[in-house]
C-alpha cells in the first residue's frame, strides 16, 4: 500500500518553462524524505511550462487562468495532509517543511505563511521586507508571495479561493480570520523573486500595490482593481 504524502506543494504556473525545472529541483532538495508531492497547474492552455517539466513525478494539469482558479484545480488532485501554496517564482527555506509540520502539530494553527524575503541586494527592498513583517504581524493575514500553507481538509471546509481575478489570497486569510481560526507565521523567509518590481519600476509596483490593497479594504471589488495589475 503506497503510503499518501503529507504535504502536497500546489504551484499555479503561467509561462513559467525557463525556471521551473529549477524550483522543482529545489522542492526536492529540501524534501530529502518525500514527504511531499508537486502539483504544477498550468493556466496557458497550450501547457508550455507544464509540459517543460523533466521531473516524471509531478503532477501537471491545465486548468483556466487565474491564481485562485489554478490553486483550487490543484488541491483538488491533491492527497497531502498540509496543502502548501507556492508561486513559481518563490523559495522555500531549507526547513521549510519541518516547520510546517512542527507549527501544525504544536501550535494546531489550521493555516500559516512565512516572512517574505526578496532575492535582490538592493537596499530599498528591505524596507519592503521589513514593512510585510509588520503589517504581518499586525493584521494576522499573510499575501500569497509568503508562501500560504493550510490543512487540506480545513481548505475544504471553508470553501477553498474565491475565484476572484485578485486579492484571493487577503480573502482567504479574513474569511479564516472572520472564523476565528489559528493563522500562524513561521519567522523564516521565503525568497521571492523581484522581477516584477525591476520591470514594472520599485516606487510604481509599490505604490501600486498599497493603494490596491487600500482599496480592497475600502470595498471595491477585485473585478474593477485588476485593470491595474498587470498578470
Amino acid at each position: 500500500m503506497i503510503k499518501a504524502p503529507l504535504f502536497s506543494v500546489i504551484l499555479p504556473v503561467l509561462h513559467e518553462a525557463d525556471t521551473i525545472n529549477d524550483l522543482i529541483d529545489h522542492i526536492r532538495a529540501i524534501d530529502p524524505d518525500g514527504t511531499a508531492e508537486i502539483i504544477a497547474v498550468d493556466g496557458d492552455p497550450t501547457g508550455s511550462t507544464i509540459y517543460a517539466i523533466k521531473d516524471t513525478g509531478v503532477i501537471g494539469v491545465l486548468a483556466a487562468q487565474g491564481r485562485a482558479c489554478q490553486m483550487n484545480c490543484g488541491s483538488v488532485l491533491a492527497s497531502g495532509e498540509i496543502l502548501v501554496f507556492l508561486h513559481a517564482d518563490t523559495l522555500l527555506p531549507s526547513d521549510a517543511l519541518t516547520h510546517i509540520r512542527e507549527a501544525m502539530r504544536k501550535e494546531r494553527c489550521v493555516a500559516g505563511a512565512f516572512d517574505l524575503g526578496l532575492n535582490t541586494n538592493r537596499r530599498i527592498f528591505r524596507i519592503t521586507e521589513k514593512y510585510v513583517y509588520f503589517r504581518t504581524r499586525v493584521t494576522r493575514i499573510p499575501f500569497g508571495d509568503q508562501a500560504i500553507f493550510v490543512r487540506r481538509d480545513y481548505f475544504e471546509k471553508i470553501g477553498r479561493y474565491k475565484e476572484i481575478p485578485l486579492m484571493e489570497d487577503i480573502e482567504f486569510m479574513m474569511r479564516i480570520k472572520k472564523q476565528g481560526d489559528r493563522i500562524c507565521i513561521i519567522p523564516l523567509r521565503v525568497l521571492a523573486s523581484v522581477r516584477r518590481w525591476e520591470q514594472e519600476g520599485i516606487l510604481f509596483c509599490t505604490i501600486r500595490n498599497w493603494t490596491l490593497q487600500v482599496l480592497y479594504a475600502l470595498g471595491i471589488p477585485p473585478e474593477q482593481l485588476v485593470k491595474w495589475y498587470k498578470s
